[in-house]
């Protein structure tokens, strides 16, 4: 069954970015890393906002040079493989292979993704993962827990959504990050 993902690396707080709009703070080390491209590769699609594919569009080019480190060019494999949807009223061509642009976020249009996909789809950003949570589409939540506390910022989860949670699955790493995998147990509302 395909299942739809929410994943972040977040300040213990609860924060993706901080107040800044920095996220230097969330460089993953290489055994975080290596263990997030293990979850990511049943991934067949990523929703994005135009925030997030403007992050994430690096992994176009980075990790294709020989030289990089084996984790960077695993995870750019992983992502050039990937389908991207992007949705954006403001951005108007995508600049990566494999990706389409959508002006408006159709939960209808996502559950239809769902049922044809025969890879997991993962959300990403706070914002569009909201819109997902709102409509009761997101199955698991996944959360890398950052030892550092920004004070302020873009919150990883719905500040004004009850969204229960079952944890399945805890990992601690040797840098003081925690992975925690939760299954959303009812719709949110």
């Amino acid at each position: 069954m395909t299942r739809l993902l929410f994943s972040a690396i977040s300040s213990l707080d609860g924060y993706t970015a901080d107040a800044d709009g920095g996220f230097d703070w969330a460089a993953p080390s290489e055994e975080v890393h290596a263990f997030v491209n293990d979850e990511q590769r049943g991934v067949g699609t990523y929703l994005y906002g135009r925030r997030m594919y403007e992050t994430m569009r690096v992994w176009q080019t980075l990790g294709s040079d020989p030289g990089d480190v084996p984790v960077i060019a695993d995870f750019g494999d992983l992502w050039r493989r990937a389908d991207k949807v992007v949705y954006s009223s403001t951005l108007g061509d995508a600049t990566t292979p494999r990706t389409r642009i959508e002006t408006t976020f159709d939960p209808g249009a996502i559950r239809a993704l769902l049922d044809s996909a025969d890879h997991d789809v993962s959300i990403g950003g706070p914002t569009i993962a909201t819109a997902a949570f709102r409509a009761g589409l997101v199955d698991e939540v996944q959360l890398f827990l950052v030892p550092v506390a920004v004070g302020g910022g873009t919150p990883a989860l719905p500040r004004d959504l009850v969204v229960p949670l079952r944890l399945r699955d805890e990992r601690r790493f040797a840098d003081g990050t925690v992975f925690l995998r939760y299954r959303v147990t009812a719709t949110a509302g």
